[in-house]
């Protein structure tokens, strides 16, 4: 029996699992990203600025799972600590546009290595087959919490 089947108590045995994975993940990526500087969700963003530069607040929130309240605390964090670039937007002065400064893109390497050897840790942990098997129903899943709400 695995601990979440020990501390499951009632509701959906796979929702707890899938929660329980969650938070083992985000423990593992906040105390592996704390030496470098940043939290799970400043990697988060700054991930997705890397991608696409200038991305907006409302976005990078979506992408995140977090309010646009909660990214603007987030990306004033960046940006204090030299991470992030943040300018107006030249059509809408009251929008602001993100871009990675240089010590920023360095941080961001450096925590693109640590993630991907967590990401390692956990296909390790259920099999490659397994882990693209898991990938594809988590997905099926989240499609249909979303069509039935």
């Amino acid at each position: 029996m695995s601990i979440a089947d020990e501390r499951h108590t009632g509701g959906s045995p796979l929702g707890y699992a899938i929660k329980y994975a969650q938070h083992a993940l985000r423990l593992r990526m906040d105390a592996a990203l704390r030496p470098l500087g940043i939290t799970t969700p400043q990697y988060s963003a700054l991930t997705a600025i890397a991608a696409k530069p200038g991305i907006s607040n409302a976005q990078l929130a979506r992408q995140a799972f977090v309010t646009p309240q909660t990214m603007q605390a987030i990306l004033a964090g960046l940006e204090r600590d030299g991470l992030l670039i943040r300018e107006p937007d030249p059509d809408h002065g009251r929008v602001l546009r993100s871009q990675i400064s240089s010590q920023g893109a360095k941080v961001l390497a450096s925590a693109q290595g640590v993630v991907s050897h967590i990401g390692q840790t956990l296909v390790e942990a259920v099999g490659e087959e397994q882990s693209a098997m898991l990938v594809e129903a988590l997905n099926r899943a989240a499609e249909a919490l979303a069509r039935s709400e």
